[in-house]
């Protein structure tokens, strides 16, 4: 069966129940029967309440299709509520751009997926309709300033903010406006997706309503005529953004196919921004859990790197453990169809994560396809680098599918928990501390996650690293934007490129969000669709059932 047709047998309970199951049936605002958003006001009911332990799901270098990190995250919390341990997932919402593109949808797969898909994969509870009206309430507050006078004496040629669109839409990158006599004065615009907005930053980042409400204040807009900086809160339209995201601000609850609570919430992409859900769903789930299972979006050296660096950092949070999700296809991608190969790449991914001094295990995420041999040799090769490689059947089996792998993070972490304080050695670190300059910083970033052997700026990086330095924000951690494919900035790079260099092309700055966006390689904030996207396979019957959606 395909993934909508194993969803669509599954028995849903109603989410009250759900509710119920994690003591918030109080908080709860229902969105039909199998959907609700959660009330913030539960943070500070529980906020004497101990946190669980935190998890995360990351992976070596993908394939274009992904290697299952929703998946293995919603077979883990499956998993662990079915041998007894409470367990919530907190996941990122899906973006319409890859559900109707290439990748399809992200609420897992098989016997491991969050319910109800086709609403999740859709327009769920809303919130990215919210995110996309605030910042065009933005873009054109600009351009009716503009219009209006410009007080602010707005540079016209810079303007930073972009319009977004919650589609794969290549034809919007570049385009002109205020054509016509009344529509205002004729300039150069561009829209970005979504996902990679930084009111989405801003949203997954934010604390309450009134720290959202500061930082969109803080959205720098662009320059004026004098060369200042222009912000947001220049435009005295923060409230008014805040009130469109007064809703969408609390975390959706809804469930697995195993009927165990899922919170999804925030969802910007890992390669543009920092790819993770909101801290708000994190700091939930920590507070209704004995294990919060996370993940953070494409391979270590992006998302893992991002949730330890930017979002860890700024909400105080303390991760545990790390699962990196490894797949035999993948494996044998990056090693031109040799699994022996490939390991190269897992290998990296293994050093990476242990620059952050946290318990790691390698979760080998089985398909139907992959042999006994190609297992064993992924266990015995990381076994030598001190890390227990774990088979996991998940897709097929559901949360069962991942009972070895449960026992062994259980026993792991609950060792760490006896040994007295002063003789742990596993105390989470940052890659690189903020008060290191910018290009330090990057430094840090390129050689120790991404093996390049020098980097390279072009003469506008170098412009802005000196611009945002003299105004004072060298300070704010780094949000890396290259390919997924490759730990590298060259996606023809697979395996484990080393001593190459490593290209800056661009940097801007998400003051609002609190920190410096890197720009490397011909990444897009605005993705196209393929030349066969997914939307000509999706459908719906006389009945009202959604066929194609996966």
């Amino acid at each position: 069966m395909t993934d909508i047709e194993i969803a669509q047998k599954a028995t849903l309970l109603p989410i009250e129940e759900i509710a119920k199951k994690i003591g918030v049936e109080e908080y709860i605002e229902q969105y039909g029967k199998y959907k609700a958003k959660v009330d913030l006001s539960i943070l500070d009911e529980f906020e004497s309440r101990a946190n669980g332990k935190l998890i995360l799901v990351t992976a070596i270098s993908p394939t274009p299709y992904g290697e299952g990190k929703t998946t293995v995250t919603v077979g883990l919390t499956q998993g662990f509520n079915k041998l007894g341990y409470n367990s919530i997932a907190a996941l990122r919402e899906p973006s319409m751009g890859p559900v109707f593109g290439l990748k399809g949808g992200a609420t897992g797969g098989g016997y491991s997926q969050v319910l109800p898909m086709e609403d999740i994969n859709l327009h769920f509870t809303g919130d990215f309709h919210a995110i996309t009206s605030a910042n065009n309430l933005i873009a054109a507050s600009i351009d009716n300033h503009l219009n209006r006078g410009n007080e602010l004496e707005i540079d016209i040629d810079n303007i930073y903010f972009k319009r977004v669109l919650d589609m794969n839409d290549r034809a919007l990158r570049e385009i002109t406006i205020g054509k016509g006599r009344i529509n205002g004065p004729i300039h150069e615009a561009s829209f970005k997706i979504t996902v990679a907005s930084e009111i989405m930053a801003i949203f997954c980042l934010s604390e309450n309503i009134h720290d959202l409400k500061e930082k969109i204040g803080n959205i720098i807009i662009g320059k004026n005529i004098h060369g200042d900086f222009v912000f947001v809160k220049d435009l005295k339209i923060e409230g008014a953004c805040a009130v469109l995201l007064k809703d969408a601000i609390k975390p959706n609850l809804v469930q697995t196919i195993e009927n165990t609570p899922v919170l999804i919430h925030g969802g910007p992409f890992a390669n543009i921004a920092h790819g993770c859900n909101s801290i708000l769903a994190t700091k939930m789930a920590l507070k209704l859990s004995d294990y919060t299972i996370t993940e953070a979006g494409f391979a270590s050296d992006l998302g893992a790197e991002k949730f330890f660096d930017i979002k860890c950092r700024k909400a105080h949070l303390t991760p545990d453990l790390v699962v990196i999700v490894a797949t035999v296809r993948a494996l044998k991608y990056h090693g031109h169809d040799d699994v022996e190969k490939g390991l190269l790449n897992l290998e990296k991914h293994i050093e990476n994560m242990k620059k952050f001094n946290l318990p790691i295990v390698v979760a080998i995420n089985k398909f139907t396809t992959d042999t006994d041999e190609e297992i064993n040799s992924i266990q015995e090769f990381t076994e030598k680098l001190g890390v227990k490689s774990i088979p996991i059947d998940i897709h097929a089996k559901g949360g069962i599918g991942s009972k070895e792998l449960v026992e062994d993070i259980v026993e792991t972490l609950d060792k760490i928990e006896d040994i007295p304080s002063e003789e742990v050695n596993s105390v989470f670190e940052y890659l690189y501390p903020l008060d290191a300059s910018i290009e330090e910083k990057i430094e840090i970033l390129c050689k120790e996650m991404y093996d390049a052997g020098d980097i390279e700026y072009s003469e506008k990086a170098l412009e802005k690293i000196r611009l945002f330095t003299e105004k004072g924000y060298s300070n704010l951690p780094i949000c890396m934007s290259k390919t997924p494919v490759s730990i590298s900035d060259n996606p023809k790079l697979l395996g484990r490129p080393q001593g190459y260099t490593f290209k800056i092309t661009d940097v801007n700055i998400s003051a609002g969000a609190g920190f410096l966006v890197i720009m490397s390689g011909d990444i897009l904030d605005m993705p196209g669709l393929p030349k066969v996207p997914a939307a000509e396979k999706i459908d719906i019957d006389e009945n009202g059932n959604i066929v194609g959606l996966s």
